[in-house]
């Protein structure tokens, strides 16, 4: 068990830095009113940001980090290991979040703003409408709303807890930055540490969740990774020697 803990302590520390970072930058940087003008290169900033881990960006974003075994020429069942491991992160991290939506079913802070905003009763109100309904309140909202954010509330209209786009973040971070960390390539997971960071954010700066929302998808990826299986590189070199 021990054994077991141990290989992953790498991955558990790159999360933890990824979880502190965003903790700080949260109380740091607050999320202004909604309502507020967004410049052009904040706007495309966060919209970079939030795609790269959103659907179906995240897929490249997901193809990228799998090809870095590969650059590295790895040995092909290392690399298959690997590949198992990170595809069965992301599809527990999916169902994770699909059944945490539905269960919790905590409006998302725009749904409020609609509120404030008198497009709607109430965050239930606007969640009791069909597709069609939603999409049109958020439309009205676009007259007081920047379309920088009125193009992710359009897109998702489902509830907030956890953040996908945040637990996908973590994933990566708790994954690919721990490979890095093993490696002693301290610099490239500074920066995956640092992007992660970003995307959270932005999801917060896009009214799209809380920060508990976030914060609980880092929690969420952690535990997670307690069911991914590891492997003993040396088992077979130690069978053969006996």
């Amino acid at each position: 068990m021990m054994t077991f803990i141990s290989k992953k302590l790498p991955n558990f520390i790159a999360l933890a830095l990824f979880a502190i970072l965003l903790f700080i930058a949260i109380h740091i940087f607050p999320v202004p009113a909604l309502t507020m003008p967004v410049s052009d290169a904040a706007g495309i900033s966060f919209a970079l940001l939030t795609d790269s881990a959103g659907s179906p960006f995240f897929l490249i974003t997901a193809a990228l980090l799998c090809l870095i075994p590969v650059f590295l020429k790895l040995p092909k069942k290392t690399i298959t290991k690997i590949w198992i491991q990170f595809g069965i992160l992301l599809v527990l991290s999916f169902v994770t979040k699909t059944v945490l939506k539905h269960e919790t079913a905590i409006p998302r802070p725009y749904t409020y703003e609609l509120q404030a905003l008198h497009l709607v009763g109430s965050p239930a109100d606007f969640y009791a409408l069909d597709s069609t309904a939603k999409e049109n309140v958020v439309k009205q909202a676009g007259a007081y709303i920047s379309p920088w954010r009125l193009r992710s509330w359009k897109g998702e209209t489902n509830y907030s807890f956890p953040s996908g786009h945040t637990i996908f973040a973590a994933i990566c971070v708790l994954f690919w930055g721990g490979f890095f960390i093993r490696r002693g390539n301290y610099l490239v997971a500074g920066g995956l540490i640092i992007w992660a960071t970003g995307v959270g954010i932005s999801r917060l700066w896009l009214g799209m969740h809380f920060p508990s929302d976030v914060m609980g998808s880092i929690l969420s990826a952690a535990v997670l990774y307690f069911f991914i299986p590891e492997w003993d590189e040396n088992a077979k070199k130690n069978k053969q020697k006996k």
